[in-house]
C-alpha cells in the first residue's frame, strides 16, 4: 500500500465505521487500510446531516418551531451514528475526571457504565447543540448545519495523527496512525465545500474547530498519554458545539 494512497473504498469504510447506516459486506482486508480512509470522514458527516436536514426542513415547512425542527435533526443524526459519539464525550469525561492516574482513567473510560461527569457532559452538550441548531435554522435554514458534520468528523484525524493510541487495543487502535497528507486532505476538502455552503462565516467556525480539537488533544495528552476511540468521538462533539456556537454568533 502506498503512503498515501486513496481508494473509492475508502467512502464505505468510513460510513462502516462512522454510522449505523446498512452498507455490504466487506473483505477482511478491506479494514486494513482504515488509516489511509481518514480523508473521507467528512463524508460520513454529509450521510448523517442529510436526512437530518431533510427532516429539520420538512418541519419547518409543516410549522414546526426552529426549536422542534432542531430536535428532529438533533436526533436524527444521533440514531443514524447510533450515538458513538456522545457515547465517547461521555466516557471520555468520566475517565479524565473520574480517575487520578492514566491506568484508571482508561479503566473508567472502558467501563459501560455511565457516571456524574458523562452525564453532566451530555447534557450539556445537547442542550447547547440543540439551542444552536435552533438558532442556526431559524437564521439560516437547516443546510447551514451541513457543514458542521463534515468539518466536525475532518478534526478526528488530526488527534489521530498527533498522540498515539492511549490502549493498544479497541477502535482506535485497530484503525492506525494516519498518513499526514490525508488528514490534511480531509480537511481541505471539508473546509472548501464549507465554504461554498457558507461563505465567509466558515472560517471563523474553523478555527474555532481547530482550537476546540487542540485543546482536546492537549488534555488528553496530560490525562492518558494518548487518544482512544472514546477521545476521538469527544473531538467530534467538542468541536462541532464549538463551531455551532461561533456560526449562531456569526448569524445574529
Amino acid at each position: 500500500m502506498r503512503k498515501n494512497d486513496i481508494s473509492g473504498i475508502d467512502f464505505l469504510l468510513v460510513l462502516i465505521l462512522l454510522t449505523r447506516l446498512p452498507m455490504p459486506r466487506l473483505q477482511k482486508r478491506r479494514f486494513e487500510r482504515h488509516a489511509h480512509a481518514v480523508w473521507a470522514f467528512p463524508f460520513a458527516g454529509v450521510a448523517v446531516a442529510v436526512p437530518a436536514c431533510i427532516l429539520a426542513q420538512a418541519g419547518l415547512s409543516l410549522g414546526l418551531d426552529p426549536k422542534l425542527a432542531a430536535g428532529i435533526a438533533l436526533a436524527c443524526q444521533t440514531v443514524l451514528t447510533g450515538a458513538m459519539h456522545e457515547d465517547g464525550l461521555a466516557d471520555t469525561a468520566d475517565g479524565f475526571w473520574g480517575g487520578f492516574e492514566p491506568a484508571r482513567r482508561l479503566e473508567i473510560m472502558k467501563d459501560s457504565h455511565i457516571g456524574t461527569y458523562g452525564v453532566l457532559s451530555l447534557i450539556l452538550s445537547i442542550g447547547l447543540r440543540w439551542m444552536a441548531y435552533a438558532s442556526i435554522l431559524a437564521a439560516a435554514g437547516p443546510w447551514a448545519l451541513l457543514p458542521l458534520a463534515m468539518l466536525s468528523r475532518a478534526m478526528m484525524p488530526i488527534v489521530m495523527l498527533a498522540l498515539p493510541n492511549a490502549r493498544g487495543s479497541g477502535l482506535s487502535a485497530s484503525v492506525g496512525r494516519p498518513p499526514l497528507l490525508n488528514c490534511g486532505l480531509g480537511i481541505v476538502l471539508a473546509a472548501i465545500a464549507s465554504s461554498l455552503m457558507l461563505g465567509w462565516p466558515i472560517w471563523g467556525v474553523l478555527l474555532a474547530m481547530l482550537a476546540a480539537t487542540g485543546s482536546t488533544t492537549a488534555v488528553a495528552r496530560v490525562k492518558i498519554g494518548g487518544q482512544t476511540g472514546d477521545v476521538l468521538g469527544a473531538t467530534q462533539q467538542l468541536s462541532e458545539l464549538a463551531g455551532l456556537l461561533v456560526l449562531s454568533a456569526s448569524l445574529s
